[in-house]
């Protein structure tokens, strides 16, 4: 039986996959304040590279689904940290327009950049962040508070180019960014969280935008570069297990969050390095 031109049990197989990258991402959005992109836009490349979708925009449909399945993923993970009080709703008001602001510029590059170069942006920022938390002691500060609010608005919109640009909801820049000024990781979880609402809303619209000049290209219920079968089959599984990722993180001790947090960024970019060398 064929459904959208594909065989019946080859999508309920892919569906079946992408069900299980939901619930990791739920538990990683809620453990680590990210929204989960970093685990989801591997799963799609996957599931649309079977699908044969072109190389061209394969990338650019796995970042614009990502962004759309991580709203509510996100928000659910912001409000189980703000119900621990770790948000800093100053911080979150702070970075919130910068980083709209950042978005819209990288969902304007995802009409025209390369694939590749969504790839190498993801892994340079993932191995800093990785490394710095993982090596990092006491001494490895910028500063013992955070800046002003011109430094802050710069990097509101650097958090928000770069989460365009990977998919995510930018917590793993973010979270880079706090603790190099002192914020405390669980602190620092939750304003990711926080920012990581606004930033998805405004990258999934950038992305259906972006992405209607290469209808022709795209699969079946696509609305640009979002796969609206990605989102239904995932988005719910991610949504409902975020919460108990958030308290995961809070059973957790700051240097086991820390160390558990690099770990993961470093398995994502080795991902990415395979694909950048081995490009399918």
């Amino acid at each position: 039986m064929m459904v959208f031109g594909y065989p019946l049990t080859e999508l309920i197989w892919l569906a079946a996959a992408i069900m299980v990258g939901g619930l990791v991402t739920g538990i990683l959005a809620g453990l680590f304040g990210i929204g989960g992109g970093a685990i989801i836009v591997p799963v799609l490349y996957e599931v649309f590279r079977v699908l044969d979708v072109p190389e061209v925009v394969r990338l650019q449909l796995c970042v614009g689904t990502s962004l759309m399945i991580i709203v509510p993923t996100t928000l659910r993970s912001y409000r189980a940290h703000r119900a621990k009080g770790t948000v800093r709703e100053d911080v979150v008001r702070m970075w919130t327009w910068p980083a709209v602001a950042g978005v819209a510029v990288g969902s304007v590059l995802a009409a025209f950049a390369p694939a590749f170069i969504f790839k190498l942006v993801f892994v340079l920022f993932a191995l800093t962040v990785g490394l710095k938390l993982l090596f990092a002691r006491e001494g490895w500060q910028l500063a013992a508070d955070l800046p002003g609010r011109a430094a802050m608005s710069s990097y509101g919109f650097i958090v928000g180019i770069c989460s365009a640009l990977t998919g995510v909801s930018g917590g793993s820049i973010s979270n880079l960014i706090l603790t190099l000024y002192g914020v405390p990781i669980h602190t620092a979880v939750g304003i990711a969280a926080g920012v990581g609402v606004p930033i998805t809303v405004a990258g999934t619209i950038g992305y259906v935008i972006a992405g209607w000049p290469h209808m022709g290209l795209l699969p079946p219920l696509s609305v640009g570069f979002v796969s609206l079968i990605g989102f239904v089959v995932m988005a719910p599984v991610a949504s409902f297990t975020a919460g108990y990722g958030a308290r995961l993180a809070h059973a957790l001790k700051r240097r086991q969050l820390e160390i558990a947090f690099g770990i993961f960024l470093l398995l994502v970019a080795a991902r990415f390095v395979v694909s950048l060398v081995w490009r399918s």
